[in-house]
Order: C-alpha cells, then structure tokens, then sequence
C-alpha cells in the first residue's frame, strides 16, 4: 500500500487523454472541444466493454463496503441518476469498469505527480483482471476518484449552464442594443429630415430677403441714374444756352474783327500788287540773263527774276538794272527748279487775285469756314482713324458750296503750313491728309507747295547768298532767307533752324507717302529729282546741312526701297562731298548736324523705318499698320 503512490489531483484532470477538470483560462469554445472529444472517446470505452464483460446489476452508491468483501463496480451503480440530460449518459458509461465480481487493484497503477499526461491516461484504462489484484482500499480510493469526477462533472454542467445563460444574457443585451441602435438611428434620420427642411426654409428666407434688397438697390440705383439724367440735361441745356450767347458775341467780334481785317487786307494787297509787278519786269530780266549762264556752266544759275515768294520781305521793286542783275546772281538752283517754283507761284498768285475779287465783290464772312477748316488740321494725330476722318471733314470743307473752293483751298494750304512749322506735329500724318484732300482735289497740291516754297525756300531747293553790295545789312539777308521778327527782333538762328527742319521733315514726309488706290501728286520722282538739284547746285552750309538732314530721315527709307543702288551713290556723293565740305568749314554749331548725318549713312538708317511712318490702328493701342 506504501508502494502505491497516488496523485489524485493529477488523476483528476485527465481520463484517456481527455482533461475532466476545466482550466481557469479555458474560453467557451474550448470546453465544448472538450466535452466533445470526452464523450466520443467515452462512448468508444463502453462499447468496448460491453463487447467484453456484461454488467450486472447491484447496490446503489451509497451502500456502505463490507469488510474482507471485494468492491464489485457495477455497471448500473453508475448509469445516469438524473435521466434529464444527455451529458450525464455519457459520463457514467464512461466510468464502467469492464468485468463482473473483479477487484479493484492499484498494485500494478502508478501514479505520480509528473506531469507526462500518458501516465495518467494510462492508469484509468479499463483492465478486466484489476479487481482481482486490488484490495478495499483502493476500491475506496477508487470511490473517491469517481466521486470527484462526478463533482467535476457538476462543476462543469454549472458553469456551461452559466455560460449558456450568459450567452443568452449577451445575445439578448446584443438584440437589444442593435434594436436601440436602429430606434436612435431612426431617430436621427427624421431628426436630419427636420433640420434640413429648417436649414433649407432658413435658406429660402434668407434668399428671398437678398433678392429683396437687391430689387430694392436696383429701384435705388435707377432713381439716382434718372436724376442724375436730369440734372445732366439740365445742366447741358444751361451749358447749351451759354455757349449760344458766347457764340453770338463771339460772332458779332468776329464780324467787327472782320471788317478791319478786309479794310486792312485790301490795302496791304494793293501794295503787294504793286510789288509784285516790279518783281515781275525784274524776273524777266532775270530769267534772260540765267538761261545764258546756264549754258557757260552748270554750276552756278542764277535766278533773280525769280520769286521768293508772294510777299518776300526783300522789296526789289526800288532796284536798278544793275542792282536786279546783282540780285539774281545771288540765288543758287537749278533751272528745272526755278522753272517749278515760277509755275507754281504764278497758279498762287492768280488764286490770291480771283479770291481778293471774290471777296471784295461779296460781302460773305469765311471766318466761321476758315475756323472749322484750321480746327481740323490743328486736329491731326498719328492714328489711322484720326487722318481718315480729318481728310474726309476737310474734303467736305473744301467741296462746301457756301464757300468758293479757292478760298478754300487757299485756306487750307496757309493752315497746312502754319501747322506744319511747329517742331512736335505729326509729319507723316500731316502729309497722310494732304495726299487723301490734293487726290481728290489735285491743284490743291500745287497752291500747297507754293505756300511751302515761301514759307522755306530750301523746299524748292534753292539758296540765297549774302552779298554786302546786295543787301543794306545782315538783318536783311535774314528776312530775306525766312527769319521771323519776334516782338520787333529777329529770331534767333537756333529758332529759325527748329522750323526749318519743321518744314523739310514735312516736305519729306510727302514726297514718301504712298497711300493704296489713291495717287499722290508730289511723290518719290519728286524726292529724288529734288535730292539731285540739291547735291549738284546748293553750297554746305549750316542751313542746306539741316536741310538734308531732315530730308533724309523722312524720305530715305522710301527712296532706298525705290531706287537701291542709285541712293546709295548719292549717299556716297553726301559723304565724300558734302560732309567734307562742312567739316572743312571748322563751324562748332554744325557738328550736331554733320555727326547725325555721317551716323545716318554709316549705321545703315535707312533700312530702319522711320518712326511715326505707320500709323497707329487705335490711341490705345501699340500696334501699327500701313495706311
């Protein structure tokens, strides 16, 4: 009994590799794993034993154990006393001890507390010879083992029990929960219906008053634009009114101013008749005397029969033969040149006398005309827009029937150069105009040159010596070649030289102005025959340097484009003759003039465009464009 060494704790725990004892640890689906692999291998030990020994039937469990008896275990000792669950079958035929009246030995059973599970699976196998070898106490032992498995066994149904409730507490809690979750979720969806029809009728209110206040600033607005309307035709229609009442004084002064104009005109053109023809017995002398030294040489032409101008300053009407002979070899020009000039100052002339007639045999006022026709001109800008529009206004002017043409166009060109001669106009779109009004009205070009050859002298081109024998001074010589008296003084060269090149750089913008379909009388044939006479008569000097230069930056662009190689000799003939001619004269105030030229031909200017030749599309715009 020593010898036997039991570990009931150890015993308890596993059966035939099946654990009777749950771990503290164990999850819901582990002990059912368990209970399951419990049962099948309980039901392969009964039926095994029911194959080998058959069970009889004896006492109950609470039977006390006689002494010197063998414990007999039989088979319906331990059949399941509570019939109501299925779990108890399995277990008691689990504990079957196979064959009848054996004893129960633990002799040959060791047990220990080692924990090698294949020990303890195999001392509760079911040996059929062990209740022979064994006494009552390990029958007892026995007893007490199985009584312990039945507690187990208790222990095990209470706590799957409890775990059943528990799993139906969970499920029903769970039920419950979603149910609560779905009774909140429905909630909350008709409480978000609720707030969005809110938040879309607030919308609609608020929308509702914007528009409102929007009417309501519209109606505001439209109040104010319509007094303010109001108050402008108003004050336009007072406007109106005073510029009516100045107008009509100003026409009554006009008038006045009128009458003292004619009485003085009159008078000042008796006198000029008077000079004009001693200045014409002079210029047929002197016409005779230049066509015979133009055929000794052909560099020196004289001219003195020739007209400066109408209304020169220098009188010749006083002169002797000889003084007249004098005077004509003071000039240098070609004939051909002087020939123009004459042609052109004589259709001048006789335009000044029909008009001076015309006025004189009717007492119509021009002055309003002679105002639109200057407000024009005086209204030219480099846009193609503007030039189309003032050609047009002063084509209508010119054409206008309550005003004779002459004394149109003789306005015209007076104006033209009056505006011509200021330094920051426009050229090229002043002679744009002049091209678009002479195309439709062609002796207008002529009176126009006429006006510009005695407002400049070196558009012809022409020069006037200064000869002590010809004239009484130096201030003379001046008057004579186009200086101005200011305030009872002569200009200052330095001022006589900005309107001169005022007047070449327009001479040179018309002679290059080509215009599509319409026909310019004085064009390109014209610059170049004019550039020839100039190089081949006219002396370097301070005057003729200015002169070319101007013409150059207008017109020699268009003239290389024309004529290529030809321009280029003259351009060689510039600087190998003229230039050198200049720079010898050791003159300070002509190194300005001879740098820009000399500059002009080396640089190549003349394949640069020159500014302001394309006109702009528009007077907010960069972009140019050809007329």
């Amino acid at each position: 009994m020593g010898a036997v060494k039991l570990n009931i704790r150890n015993c308890s725990q596993r059966v035939d590799g099946v654990a009777a004892e749950p771990e503290p640890d164990w999850s819901f689906d582990d002990l059912v794993s368990e209970l399951n692999d419990l049962e099948t291998k309980l039901a392969n030990a009964t039926s095994s034993a029911e194959r080998s020994i058959p069970f009889e039937k004896s006492r109950t469990r609470g039977r006390e154990i006689e002494k010197g008896r063998p414990f007999i275990l039989r088979a319906d000792e331990y059949e399941m006393e509570d019939s109501e669950s299925e779990d108890d079958d399995h277990v008691d035929k689990a504990l079957v001890v196979a064959g009848s009246a054996k004893r129960f030995t633990c002799d040959e059973l060791y047990l220990s507390d080692s924990d090698d599970d294949s020990d303890i699976v195999s001392g509760f196998e079911v040996r059929p010879c062990l209740m022979d070898e064994l006494g009552e106490v390990e029958g007892a032992l026995f007893e007490l083992a199985q009584e312990h498995q039945l507690r187990v066994k208790d222990e095990i149904r209470n706590k799957i029990s409890a775990l059943e409730t528990a799993l139906v507490n969970e499920t029903q809690n769970s039920a419950s929960s979603l149910l609560r979750v779905e009774k909140y979720k429905e909630t909350r969806q008709e409480l978000d219906k609720k707030f969005d029809t809110q938040y879309q009728r607030r919308i609609a209110e608020a929308l509702d008053n914007h528009l409102t206040a929007v009417q309501r600033d519209r109606e505001l607005k439209s109040q104010i634009e319509e007094r303010k309307i109001r108050s402008d035709a108003a004050y336009e229609e007072a406007k109106r009114k005073a510029a009516f009442e100045k107008l009509q004084q100003e026409k009554a002064r006009a008038e006045a101013e009128a009458k003292v104009r004619a009485a003085e005109e009159a008078k000042r053109e008796a006198e000029r008749k008077a000079a004009m023809e001693a200045r014409k017995q002079a210029a047929i002398e002197a016409e005779k005397k230049a066509v015979k030294e133009a055929s000794e040489t052909s560099k020196r032409v004289t001219s003195g029969g020739t007209q400066q101008a109408v209304g020169d300053s220098t009188d010749t009407s006083n002169l002797s033969n000889a003084e007249n002979k004098e005077y004509g070899n003071l000039y240098r020009a070609a004939p051909s040149a002087l020939n123009l000039e004459q042609g052109r100052l004589q259709k001048f002339k006789e335009l000044c006398e029909r008009n001076q007639m015309i006025r004189s045999s009717s007492n119509k006022d021009y002055t309003r005309h002679e105002g639109n026709i200057s407000r024009n001109i005086r209204q030219i800008r480099g846009v193609r827009d503007n030039v189309r529009s003032k050609a047009s206004e002063l084509i209508k002017l010119l054409n206008d029937p309550q005003c004779p043409q002459s004394v149109s166009v003789e306005i015209f060109a007076k104006k033209v150069v009056s505006y011509c001669e200021n330094p920051g106009n426009a050229p090229f779109a002043s002679a744009y105009v002049i091209v678009l009004v002479t195309s439709q009205i062609p002796h207008a070009m002529d009176i126009l040159l006429a006006e510009l050859h005695m407002a400049c002298l070196y558009t012809v081109p022409k020069h006037l010596l200064y000869k002590k024998s010809a004239f009484q001074s130096k201030e003379a010589y001046f008057r004579s070649i186009g200086y101005r008296e200011v305030d009872g003084k002569l200009e200052s060269t330095e001022d006589y030289l900005k309107r001169l090149e005022s007047y070449m750089k327009v001479y040179g913008a018309l002679v290059q102005t080509e215009t599509t379909n319409v026909q310019n009388f004085h064009g390109l044939p014209e610059g170049w025959a004019w550039l020839a006479r100039f190089l081949n008569t006219l002396p370097a000097n301070h005057y003729t340097a200015v002169s070319l230069n101007a013409f150059l930056q207008m017109a020699g662009f268009a003239l290389f484009k024309r004529y290529k190689s030809q321009f280029l000799k003259m351009l060689n003939v510039i600087s190998e003759n003229f230039l050198v001619d200049l720079k010898s004269r050791n003159i300070p105030e002509l190194t300005k003039t001879i740098t820009e030229i000399q500059t002009y031909i080396e640089d190549k200017k003349f394949l640069q465009e020159p500014e302001g030749k394309s006109l702009q599309s528009n007077l907010l715009s960069n972009v140019y464009v050809n007329y």
